[in-house]
């Protein structure tokens, strides 16, 4: 209770100091409060914030119990119960605050004035040292160093009586915090003012009967001058006069109104003078850095300084100038890294490494990266198994961007088992192979559902079936791997590879083999199903016998013949679906050009253009029926070698129409050159010849050029431009454009039979016939009791109802010619007339 009575009345105590200062006194009422009349209504007031602030409390509480990881409502709660004085919770709630957070200085400084304020006895001076040095170890706050070597000189008797204990104990802390700050430009004479005023103190103790000691002491303080005027510190200058007044007060003949390096030695002034031009060039970056507000500009500003720094490559004052960045952005994981990594370069000391990557993993919890870099540096300095083993729990407490992060951490973890495994100290101390087991159950039970079929859950399991065999000397346990990681990712390729590479490398041939004849009828992504049937192929080859090899092919070639046909009908399928949409595209560019009547509705049935067909075919594999859409599509051929589109089976199986270009503004190209291509045309008409889209005709299994293509122009002009371009040479060969028609043929033939019903029937005119050679129709029957005629010489097995050559209508009533009957067929010869026939020839 006493030191809660201390505590509120230090606090009281400061808040009255604090409304004097800022106390209006323009009114009788503010300079006489008790003559104020809202006594009662402030005391109300009062009450009401007691209670808010209770309900704050016990909300912060209720969060805090459930989630300890949040850092705001830490500082809410610290802030609310030190307003409140229950000193009790207070310092439970700071202890639990550090466990997962650093406190910034500031709240540093707090907690040490607070318990320096509760008591003062001897025995809270240890107590309130850990504090400060706690807080030091946090991050770099000349503020706090003050502090802090003001509470020993204050507190402990030793140093504050000059006994040679205390002044080697206070000598000691003032060389700790001139490592740690005394390099500040804009702060750090701060502290070696503060140890100089402290030496000084030391010279008056010191009797003037031992001149002996005063001269040493003398020395002492002339080599602090020194040793300041040497580091280039924002008050470099002020330092120099004032060290120009302490030699005059001991008796030097130094001239204070003299030049500035006059009556010093020649290191001192050699010494200052580099200090100085060091401190000019680094002006305006300490300016720029010095600069109140926090923002991302000042951190940009902070890493343009640190390369320059890195350019001069002083350790010392690159690790206090990535201190000074870290002091006020200790969540930059960037500068966490860089810090780090710079560390590893340059120092040897492990242990001062690992201390700043701890610091990395308390600010940037939420980084893997940072957990994972902590871990490999205890293990570099030797940290024992019971750290390695905080240090990872307390990661996987944290939630990470990434799956990835979480992997890396438990490799790392396992990678630090595996190495102490591997030693035989270890294995004396008892460590069991369980341990890594356990981590990557762990790591499989986490991740495996977010890693399914990625190479990294692969990676991860092929290094635990190897540690199994290596480590655990376990071949059960490890096919026992490769089984889970197949149930995860039975579809992955590599995965089967792996566990047979295993097999094969333990000389389980048998065991090998029946793993291809389990997978090689599995479908697989890319050429994964063909290449499993080839690996196996090879692997009879190399390892198995004439029986075995002819199983495989026998079980192989049906299904490689199986996934050709598929990868054939695949192929088909992306061709008529990129044909379709380059149609699609070509007759949007035209309408927006000029409106074309859909001349496909308007004509008749019999003249559309058919829509191909989709089908379907089943494919069976060992497993079972799985039916796999395959469409089967049919390229109609039009004039001028046109390929036109197949349809594509939508997601609901409705077919589309195929949309044909209409030719209106379209060249046709042939003698094209092989190897030209769509930008070599476009070039050849220009990038002001008006060209919408470029057709190459491919065949249609090379899928190469066939020397043929079309070229869409926005319009008639330009149309007529390119066709002037006729003859003229592209890479070699002379092209022949001419306008495209692909219905010239139809229209011909449409003609020819538009004509033929008023040619037929009607005789020919002797003029016409006149010249002719041989015997012509003269007309064509119309009915079937009409005669049909041939043409030509050759009549042999000529029907008997078909005329002979040259007869006609005006034949009929004249007597039959010498062998032919009466209707003019060819009397038949008899065997003796044959006979005649032979024996004269």
């Amino acid at each position: 209770m006493a030191e809660a009575e201390n505590l509120d009345e230090a606090l009281c105590s400061g808040g009255e100091e604090a409304a004097d200062k800022n106390e209006d006194h323009s009114t009788p009422e503010a300079r006489n409060p008790s003559h104020s009349s809202g006594s009662d209504s402030s005391s109300d007031s009062d009450s009401e914030d007691e209670a808010l602030a209770k309900a704050q409390i016990e909300a912060l509480e209720t969060e805090l119990s459930s989630n300890q990881l949040n850092y705001d409502a830490h500082v809410q709660y610290i802030k609310l119960l030190r307003k409140e004085g229950d000193i009790e919770k207070l310092r439970k709630a700071r202890e639990e605050m550090i466990v997962e957070f650093p406190m910034n200085p500031e709240m540093w400084r707090e907690w040490a004035k607070d318990e320096i304020t509760i008591s003062s006895r001897m025995e809270a001076l240890s107590s309130v040292e850990k504090l400060y040095e706690r807080g030091v170890s946090d991050y770099l706050s000349v503020s706090l160093w003050c502090d802090y070597l003001n509470f020993v000189q204050e507190h402990d008797i030793s140093v504050r009586e000059c006994s040679a204990a205390g002044i080697s104990k206070a000598r000691n802390l003032f060389e700790r915090a001139l490592t740690a700050a005394g390099l500040h430009i804009a702060e750090g004479h701060r502290i070696w003012e503060s140890y100089r005023e402290f030496e000084e103190a030391i010279f008056l103790t010191i009797d003037e009967m031992e001149s002996g000691l005063k001269e040493k002491q003398v020395q002492h303080i002339r080599n602090l001058f020194h040793r300041q005027l040497s580091v280039p510190l924002a008050d470099i200058r002020s330092t120099l006069h004032t060290y120009k007044a302490w030699e005059v007060s001991q008796g030097s003949s130094i001239d204070i109104t003299g030049g500035e390096l006059d009556g010093l030695s020649s290191n001192v002034a050699s010494a200052y003078q580099k200090a100085l031009e060091m401190l000019n060039v680094r002006a305006h970056l300490e300016e720029q850095v010095s600069q109140k507000d926090v923002n991302s500009e000042k951190l940009q500003e902070y890493k343009v300084y640190l390369k320059f720094e890195h350019a001069f490559g002083d350790p010392a004052r690159i690790q206090i100038l990535y201190e000074r960045a870290l002091a006020e952005f200790p969540v930059s994981s960037d500068l966490w890294f860089d810090y780090t990594q710079y560390l590893d370069k340059t120092f040897k000391t492990s242990r001062i490494v690992r201390d700043v990557y701890y610091r990395a993993t308390r600010n940037c919890p939420w980084v893997g990266e940072t957990w994972v870099r902590y871990l490999r540096s205890i293990e570099r300095s030797n940290g024992s198994e019971e750290e390695l083993s905080t240090a990872f729990e307390k990661s996987m407490r944290y939630s990470f961007t990434s799956c990835d992060e979480y992997l890396n951490i438990y490799l790392t973890r396992v990678d630090g088992l595996r190495r102490r495994f591997s030693t035989s100290l270890q294995k004396e101390n008892g460590m069991d192979y369980l341990v890594i087991r356990n981590v990557f159950q762990r790591a499989s039970d986490h991740l495996a559902h977010d890693l399914k079929n990625t190479d990294n859950l692969l990676l991860m399991h092929s290094y635990w079936a190897r540690l199994e065999l290596n480590l655990g000397k376990d071949l059960t346990a490890a096919r026992g791997v490769w089984e889970g990681l197949l149930k995860i990712s039975g579809s992955m390729l590599e995965a089967w590879r792996g566990y047979v590479a295993m097999e094969i490398e333990m000389g389980q041939i048998n065991e090998a083999r029946s793993l291809y004849k389990k997978c090689y009828s599995k479908r697989f992504p890319g050429t994964g199903s063909e290449d499993i049937c080839h690996s196996w192929v090879r692997f009879e080859r190399e390892y198995g016998s004439l029986e075995s090899f002819d199983a495989a092919i026998q079980k192989v070639t049906p299904r490689l013949q199986e996934l050709q046909l598929f990868a054939l009908q695949q192929e088909n399928k992306n061709i008529g679906a990129a044909t379709e949409e380059k149609e699609n595209s070509k007759k949007n560019a035209r309408e927006k050009r000029k409106p074309v009547s859909n001349s496909i509705d308007e004509q008749p049935p019999g003249k559309r253009r058919k829509d191909m067909d989709q089908k379907f075919k089943t494919h069976e594999n060992d497993k079972g029926h799985t039916r796999y859409p395959i469409e089967v599509t049919e390229v109609a051929k039009v004039d001028n070698n046109k390929v036109e589109s197949s349809n594509k089976e939508t997601k609901d199986h409705s077919p589309k129409k195929a949309v044909p270009f209409d030719d209106q503004c379209t060249a046709f190209i042939s003698n094209l050159s092989l190897e030209a291509t769509e930008g070599d045309l476009c070039n050849f008409f220009g990038a002001d010849g008006g060209v919408v889209d470029i057709r190459i005709l491919l065949d249609k299994f090379t899928k190469k050029s066939r020397g043929l293509a079309y070229v869409d122009f926005t319009d008639d002009a330009h149309l007529a431009a390119g066709l002037e371009k006729n003859k003229r040479s592209l890479l070699g060969k002379r092209l022949s454009i001419l306008k495209s028609d692909p219905h010239q043929g139809r229209k011909k033939r449409a003609a020819e039979y538009a004509n033929a019903p008023k040619n037929m029937g009607e005789l020919e005119s002797p003029e016409a016939s006149k010249g002719r050679r041989g015997s012509q129709p003269q007309s064509v029957c119309k009915a079937r009791k009409e005669d049909v005629q041939l043409t030509g010489r050759n009549t042999f097995a000529v029907p008997r109802n078909v005329k002979a050559l040259g007869w006609t209508g005006s034949n009929r009533g004249k007597p039959p010619a010498k062998g032919v009957g009466e209707e003019g067929d060819e009397i038949p010869k008899s065997n003796d007339e044959f006979r005649k026939i032979f024996l004269k020839n």
